[in-house]
Formats: C-alpha cells, structure tokens, sequence
C-alpha cells in the first residue's frame, strides 16, 4: 500500500475538481428545480458546478465554463422548453460530448423537465424554432448548428429522467442516488497503490456494506506508516455514494490537540452538511445536531488516527445514534483505544509482501516508473535494493521515502544512502515512528526501550520473567506495546518488533550521550562496553547491560572489572563472549544476574545481592557459589545447570524466597546443602543428570509447595552399596537426617530400593520413603534411577499428572496407577524389562475450574519396551481406553496419543477404515458433510517400523487441504545415544477432538486432508528410516459413544 496524503492527491492534475456539472437555462429552472437539485447536492457532500455562484468576477466565463466541465465527472444537462434558445447551453452540450475520450458517455445524464425527450431528439417546436434561428443567426458557420443538433440528438437518446407531471422532491432522491452511484464509481482507484487491491477488499468484507439492518462498528489496526489512513481513504472513497450522510475526519488526534473536542465536532457537523452549519458554540449543541442529522439517514464516518479513548467517547458518535445500516470506521495504531469504543471488528493491516514491497521500492526508485523484475535489475542495483528492502521490511512509508531518496542516485550514492541510514533514518519516517514511543507512559518506555536494544525476537514468557525482575509489570506493559502495534507476538510466543522500531529504541538510548556510552541507560554492543572499559571511569547511568556472542566471535576479551564500575546496574545477561580479571563486586542494585559460560571458580562473597530476583550461571566454571552465607532475601531462582566443575553445594540459608533451584547436570556434585530443605515455598527442584548425587535432606519432601521433582539419572541416590561405607560427612548427614525423621514422625509406607538387602537397617535411607509427603507434586520424573518397581506411595501423590519413569528395571505396571485421579501423562519409554500392564490409569472429569488445555491432553508411552507380554490384549485395552476417554472429554478440545510396542499387533477393529501402508501418509476420506455436528473428533491407528541408527526424532504431522502442515505430536526423541540403535516396531493411537482440529471455530470439509509421520534428523527430512505398515482411521460420531 503506497501511503498518500489526500492532499497530494488533491492537488494532481488528474483529480476531478468537480462531482457534478449542470448545464441549465436559468430563466427557466434557477430559481425552482435547478435550486432544489444544487440543494440536494450539498446535503449529500456532493460538489456540483454553479456557473452563477462559483464563478469568480472579472473571469472570461467560457474559459472557467470549459474547464469546470473538463474538471467534473459526472455531466447533466436539463433539458427545459427555452435550453435550445441560448447558444451559450448548446456550447456547453457540445463541450461535454468532446469530453467522452475521458468521461464515458454514460456519466452524461439528462433530464427532461418540461419538454418531451422526442421534442429535443426529434428537435420539433420550440427546439426546432429556436435551431432554425441559429441556423439564420450563424450563416457563416453552419457546421457549429449541426454540431449543436448532433449534441442534442446524442443526448437525448442517453439514459436519464422525464419529469414532467412528476413529483420534484421523489425525481431530485433518484438523481441524486444515481450521482452518488456514479460518484462511487469513479472517485476513488486502487491503481497504482501497491497492495492495496486485496487489503480493501478484506476491509470491505469485515464491514459489511451490503447489510442494512445494523450499525456496525469497524477499527483498522497496525503500526506507523502502514497505510491504515489510505486503506481507509480509499474504501471510504469506494463506497460513500450508499450513504446519505459521511464524513471523513483526518487525523482526529491532531485536531483533538489542537482545538479540543469542539473542534473536532464542528469538522463532523461542516462534513455532513457539506458546510452549510458552521456556527457552533459549545459541544453539548454539536452533539445534539450530530444525533439529529444521523438518525434518520444512513451515514459513513471515518475517524482517522484516534490514539485516546477520549477522543471517541465524546464525540457524541455512537451506534446508538445512527439509523441502521450506518457504518463506522476508526483508524488507530493502539488495540485498546478500538477495543474501548466497541468494535464489531478489528482488521489488522499487514506488512507488504517481499512482492509487493518489490514492486512499491521500483515505482519510486527507478526512473520512468517502470517496474523491473529482480532479473531485470542490474546485479549491483540488485544487491542494494534487497539491502534497502530488508532494512524497510515491508513497512510501505519506509519503502516509499527511502525509493524517492534514491531515485536517479547511481550505486555510490545508494551504498552512501544504506550506510547513512543504519544511524540516521529519514525524517518523515523517524517522525512517524516517534509519535507512538512519545504517546506511551514512562514505564511502557521502558519496556520499548528493554525489547529494542536486548529482547527482539525472544520467547514472551522468557522477556516478561526479565522484566518482572527488573520491576516493569511486563504483563500490562507487552499488552500495550502490543496494542499499539509497537510489537507482535508471533505463532510461535516470540516477541517482534519491527527493525525500525528497534533501531527507534537503540537511537533513543545513544541520543542520551551521544559517543559517551558510559552515559547510557543501555549497553548491548561489546564494543561500547569495551569503550567503557578503556575509559576507567565509574558510571552511574548503566543500568542494563546485554552481551551476546558467538563461538567464532570469540576474540575480543573484556575485563570484568569494569562491571564492578558500573554502581546502578540492575540486569546483567552475557551469553558466549570472553571475560578476563576479577570479578569481585558488582552492583548491590543488581536483580538480574545471568551469564552463561561464567569464567570464575566462585562468586565473590562480597556482593550484597539483596535485591537480586534471578541468578543463572549455567556452563559455568563454578567449584563453589559462595563461602558461608549471602543475604538474598529476594532470590527467586538459582540456575547452576551443567556447571561439572561445581562440588560444593550453595549455602540457602538466607533465600527463603526461592522458587526454582536448577542444578542439572553438575555431575560432581555429590550431597545437597541441608539449608534447601528449609526451603518453604520451593516450587521447583530439578537435579537431573546429577550422576554422582548420594544425599540431599529429607526435610526436602516436607516442603508442601513443591510441584516439579527431577531427579532423573540420580541412580546412586538409589543405589546405597557405595554409601553405606561413606565418608565422615556422609555418615553425619545421615545422622542429622534420622534425626530430623524421628523428630518429623513421619510415616514409612514402602521401600525404594533395587534389592532386597537394602532395607531400614540403615538411616541414611530412611529419606526416600517420604516421596508420599510431596502432596502438592503435579510433575515427578524417576527416569533411568535403576528402580525395579513404581512404588505404591506414589498412589497417594493426589494432584501427580505427570509421572516419567524412562529407563527404569520395572518389570509390572501396578493396578495402583489408577488411583491417581489427575495423572494425564504416565511415560515409560525404554523400560526394556517391563512385561506386564495391569491397569491404565482412569480418565476421569477434572473439575470445570481446573480443566486446562494440558488437562485435556493425556498421553501413554511404551517406547522400546520389548518384553511386554500379551501385546494383543494390551492393543484392546487401549482402545478401550481410549473410548472411554472419548466419553470423558467429548466436549472439550481433547487429545490422546498412547504408544505401545507393535510387533505382530493387528489394528483393532474398532477403527473402521483400515489401510496397507502405501507410504507415510494417511489420508481422511469419506468424511460426513462439514456442517454436520455429529462428528466429534478422528481416531487414527498406525502402525509404524522404525530404524534407529543415530540422533533423529520422529513426529506426527497434519495437513489441511491447502498444504498447510502442523506439527500434533512428537513420537520419539532420543533421550540417550545408546538408544538409538535398531529396528523398532510400535503401534501409536491417537484422538483428535473436532475442537481441535477446527481451531478457528469455522466449519471445514476435512475430505482430502491428511496425516503423515516423518522422521527428521537435524534439519533435513529423512523418512526411508520410517515405514507405516498399516493404518486404521475413524471419524468418532456422537452415536459411537452410546
């Protein structure tokens, strides 16, 4: 969409100056029906030519004549008994007929007032009389009378209206409809406005122009220099003549600001009465004439650039007001000013197309206005155009001026110009971006300011967790970035902002102090950090500093003193970029602190972090935290993730608001400090992959708020031979641990432990029989633990919905598995020993409040287990099941993929259309009418073959009629190496409901569409390691559930 102003378009020569030309016999019609029609005109906004009003005095009138006639687009002529007298009105038929090479004849419109249409077409009496006159008047030019006899003849025979003995007020409405009509028509093209094609015609859909028995309500929504305002233009331009009132109020925040409410009503009331009320005194009397001229006509209004609620609540233009059929149309960059005004739709402009951008860039930048292909383009021309549109991407505004700025440069000015930019973007596109950063609040700055020069492009539940830390209230504050169209959150959560909006942000900051980094609010780029590092100075303005690398960019190394200069620092993130020194003090303001790959042994114990939120050092080169104790009251999560080097644990003794401790992977990390299991409001304990882990405190499972348990790998946690002859330190830990069990009372309802001689005899052990007391646990992963049985204690962890036991020696799945009422995921992929599944955990109703969308999402898994016995009944089982869960959740947006080995295992019967496998593909056919809502969901049944001889996965696909792929599920991952070798056969079930497989609540003919399992390996598809044996599929009906 090219971005013009109306009045750039205004003023080109090509644009009509007139609506409407009247060619009329004063003394006859003036001061009667010419005076009505003129009347209706302007009540209708339709701007007609009026030879004895417009004209200015002392101006040779058959010039003005001429040119009014060549500037209308709409012609007519009324024809009354003395028109043929004046030779004045015949010059005036004769110049509209010159002028069909650019108005078509049928916008020459007559009227016949008191005259029949034979009379002039035949020119008898008073026509012929008065021809036959001229014809004796004007001997000498015999050929301009002939002319004016053809004109009549041409005329008369067009389309238009014979009024004689008719109702004046009833022929004035059906011209002035027809006007309107034309007017429409011809008033407002798309040529020439990239893109503009196929965005009007969606606008037009969502509002509706056809319907008139309601008022409806539509907001136009994106960023600056969009095209928001000349979509809006246009449509309204298109469609105007349906309307007996309209308006179209440009740049209403401007005009608020400026003038106030009244003057923001006086434009509304001059538009709709085309001028002929303007006297108007206070707001309350606009009001009142608003309401009274829109309720009994239909009305277009627009309402361009609103950026405060205000401005449209009291305008005093409500659908209350308006006569049904009337539209509104508000433009805005933010979503929440529409969302307040009541919108029955909002439609989002989008960005050009790499297409259209294309086509918009060579419009302005090459000469003659030709459009080149890429291929027509010379090579280095090439090259920058793609530069320059990457840089403006897709933004129309950007496009446009940086192609007029470009326009006749050769390729020295053009690189120059691209250079130029990066630092120094073009005014009138600066100034456009700048007013939606002015129109936010300091906090919501702050956030733009946070996304631009650090977290574009990064996940949103990622971005809001920093900025909460730094005390930002991100969820407020992303919802009003997003509603100003500053930033989008894309399908996959990412945050995006637009590159010129980043840049925007990154600009603000450097204006600060220009070439004085050290007196930014911001540092992301190494070489301004390293700039400050040269120039030994303490700053006082860095507040948030942001490094990231990469491993070949890894030759520049930094000092890390220099953030001990930096006194306000309050964020603190460094990912892949070389540190040398010391690092022995930092920031006590400091509340979010991470960096990956830390250099240093230890975390000076110097820091006074009391106000720290967050500390992630994972990679790190850690040995020990910290000595003794830090005071981190506000401490929210600990992350030491795959630090190998760590060996002693944290002391935590003053983080009593810990929520999350991470420690996976330290694999010499060999006991857990006792101060964690003091630790009340833990939510989240993941010590996975702590290979030599042998102890941590029982109070640890007397933590009530404790959600999420990993101690996947911590075999020797379970093992005890190696412990019971442990060290000093061990032997004390085990004592203060019996104790503290003694003195806790707690309950020892079952045994943990992979053989039978490892039973209470020893205290250390007593520890892991209280996994019962973990009440609140909704996640517990125990996979490869080398446990041989699931204990029974777990049957009393009421809130569990996750259990993975991947890798463990249990030989029974226990009947005890379905006590667990909330269990939607039981995962026990390669238990390679396991035989026999007893029961399958039930599926029964959640509770209304709690039914998530993961509630309704339950998995089974038996990958590579291949002893499992009785496989066929196994088989049945499951599809039991799997009805049974159809029963329990046919009314939700229900899903459930059960995995199991398939070996020799047929496709139960229940699945009516069964299949050879041709290929990896399994197509829905014969599937019931699209309206029909008997159908709840489809049932598929494959089997697949699958060889496994590296690191791949294998997923489940789904693909609509036009081709569009989502991924539904992944099937397989490898969880280690040593798995990953072999043919593996394995029968996967699964249910979709309809809810969601029609995610956008519209009505689809799933005839044609498909599923299809592909293995993918790193980022190339590879699926001659797949094969689908066989298949079944069913549509699940209503009546299937009876």
């Amino acid at each position: 969409m090219e971005c013009r102003s109306i009045q750039s378009m205004a003023s080109s020569s090509t644009r009509p100056k007139y609506d409407v030309f009247v060619s009329f016999r004063g003394e006859d019609v003036r001061n009667t029906f010419a005076d009505h029609l003129f009347a209706a005109f302007r009540r209708n906004g339709i701007v007609a030519f009026r030879d004895d009003r417009n004209l200015m005095q002392g101006q040779h009138i058959s010039t003005e004549l001429v040119q009014a006639i060549e500037g209308s687009q709409v012609l007519i002529v009324i024809f009354s008994k003395n028109y043929a007298t004046s030779s004045w009105c015949l010059q005036e038929l004769a110049k509209m007929l010159d002028c069909s090479n650019t108005i078509t004849e049928s916008n020459l419109l007559p009227i016949f007032y008191d005259v029949s249409p034979s009379e002039v077409r035949k020119q008898t009496g008073n026509y012929g009389k008065a021809l036959a006159e001229h014809e004796e008047r004007f001997k000498d030019n015999s050929n301009m009378v002939q002319q004016w006899r053809e004109s009549l003849l041409q005329v008369s025979n067009l389309s238009g209206w014979d009024i004689q003995n008719k109702q004046e007020n009833g022929e004035i409405e059906k011209i002035v409809k027809r006007v309107r009509s034309k007017l429409g028509c011809n008033s407002v093209s798309v040529d020439g406005l990239v893109g503009m094609q196929s965005r009007v015609e969606e606008l037009e859909n969502l509002i509706d122009f056809n319907s008139d028995n309601e008022v409806r309500v539509v907001g136009v929504c994106g960023m600056g220099g969009i095209g928001k305002s000349t979509l809006a233009r246009v449509v309204y331009g298109r469609n105007l003549h349906k309307y007996g009132a309209h308006c179209f109020v440009d740049d209403i925040s401007k005009v608020f600001r400026g003038g106030g409410l009244l003057s923001l009503q006086k434009q509304l009331v001059c538009q709709i009465t085309n001028g002929e009320i303007q006297d108007i005194y206070n707001h309350y009397q606009a009001e009142s004439l608003i309401k009274t001229m829109l309720r009994c006509q239909k009305a277009l209004i627009v309402l361009d650039n609103a950026d405060e609620v205000e401005q449209l609540e009291n305008l005093g233009v409500t659908r209350d007001c308006l006569c049904p059929g009337s539209r509104i149309v508000v433009t805005s960059r933010d979503q929440h000013v529409l969302d307040s005004f009541g919108l029955d739709e909002t439609y989002k402009v989008q960005l050009l197309n790499e297409d259209e951008a294309h086509q918009l860039f060579c419009e302005k930048a090459f000469d003659d206005n030709i459009i080149m292909s890429r291929d027509e383009i010379s090579r280095e021309y090439k090259k920058l155009t793609d530069l320059e549109l990457k840089y403006a991407q897709g933004l129309p505004l950007a496009i446009k001026v940086l192609g007029s700025y470009l326009r006749g440069g050769d390729i020295s000015v053009w690189r120059s110009a691209l250079d130029r930019l990066k630092n120094n973007p073009k005014k009138e596109i600066a100034d456009v971006l700048q007013l939606s950063f002015d129109g936010l609040e300091p906090l919501e700055k702050e956030i733009f300011l946070d996304i631009a020069c650090f977290f574009n492009h990064e996940p949103k539940w990622i971005v809001e967790d920093m900025l909460y830390c730094r005390g930002l209230h991100p969820k407020i504050g992303i919802s009003v970035l997003t509603d100003k169209s500053l930033i989008t959150i894309d399908e996959c959560g990412d945050i995006r902002m637009h590159d010129l909006l980043r840049e925007l942000g990154m600009r603000i900051v450097r204006q600060s102090a220009p070439n004085e980094p050290w007196k930014w609010s911001r540092i992301w780029s190494k070489e301004d950090f390293q700039r400050i590092m040269f120039g030994n100075t303490v700053t006082d303005d860095v507040k948030a500093v942001q490094l990231e690398g990469s491993y070949e960019e890894r030759n520049m190394t930094l000092r890390a003193e220099t953030l001990s200069r930096m006194r306000r620092l309050e964020f603190l993130k460094i990912k892949k970029v070389s540190f040398s020194g010391s690092f022995n003090s930092i920031s006590s303001e400091l509340r979010y602190l991470e960096w990956e790959e830390y250099p240093f042994t230890y975390f000076s114990s110097c820091c006074k972090l009391s106000k720290l939120s967050k500390l992630v050092l994972q990679n790190s080169n850690i040995k020990q935290l910290w000595d003794g104790t830090m005071c981190l009251d506000n401490l929210k999560e600990l992350n030491l993730s795959d630090s190998e080097n760590l060996v002693k644990p944290p002391n935590l003794s003053q983080a009593p608001n810990l929520e999350r401790l991470f420690l996976r992977g330290c694999r010499k990390l060999k006991h857990i400090h006792p101060s964690t299991g003091d630790l009340r409001k833990l939510l989240v304990l993941d010590l996975s992959g702590c290979t030599s882990l042998m102890s941590f405190p029982i109070t640890i499972f007397g933590i009530s708020s404790l959600k999420y348990v990993n101690l996947s790998g911590c075999s020797r946690l379970f093992g005890g031979k190696e412990l019971e002859n442990g060290s000093e330190s061990s032997i004390q830990c085990q004592s203060t641990v019996w104790s503290t069990f003694k003195r806790l009372k707690l309950r020892l309802p079952f045994h943990f432990f992979n053989s039978s001689k490892s039973r209470y005899n020893h205290a250390f052990h007593l520890w892991r029989l209280s996994v019962a007391r973990l009440s609140c646990v909704y996640y517990l992963d125990l996979s490869y633990c080398n446990l041989h049985t699931i204990p029974e204690a777990i049957s009393s962890l009421h809130y569990l919905e996750i259990l993975v036991f991947w890798g463990n020696n249990i030989v029974r799945v226990p009947d005890f598995i379905n006590k667990l009422p909330r269990l939607r995921v039981l995962d026990l992929d390669n238990c390679k020993r396991l035989m026999y599944v007893d029961e399958f955990p039930l599926p029964l109703h959640y509770p209304a409040a709690e039914l998530t969308k993961l509630a309704k999402w339950r998995e089974l898994r038996m990958w590579n287990c291949p002893k499992i016995v009785e496989k066929e009944r196994l088989s049945g089982m499951e599809s039991s099941w799997m009805r049974e869960y159809i029963k329990v959740h046919n009314e939700s947006t229900g899903f459930l993929a059960i995995v199991i080995p398939g070996s020799g295992v047929p496709i139960p019967r229940w699945f009516k259309h069964q299949n050879k496998g041709a290929d990896n593909s399994m197509w829905i056919e014969s599937f019931p009418n699209a309206n029909d809502n008997n159908w709840i969901g489809i049932a598929l049944c494959a089997q697949i073959a699958v060889q496994l001889d590296r690191t791949i996965s294998i997923n489940l696909y789904f693909y609509d009629q036009t081709g569009k792929g989502n991924l539904v599920y992944s099937i397989f991952w490898p969880k280690k190496e040593e798995e990953v070798r072999g043919e593996l056969v394995q029968l996967c079930l699964f249910y979709f409901s309809r809810q969601l497989l029609i995610q956008d609540g519209k009505q689809h003919d799933l005839d044609g569409s498909r599923f299809e399992f592909k293995v993918d390996y790193q980022s190339y598809v590879d699926n001659e390691r797949l094969e689908v044996k066989k298949w079944g599929m069913r549509v699940v009906l209503n009546q299937d559930l009876e």
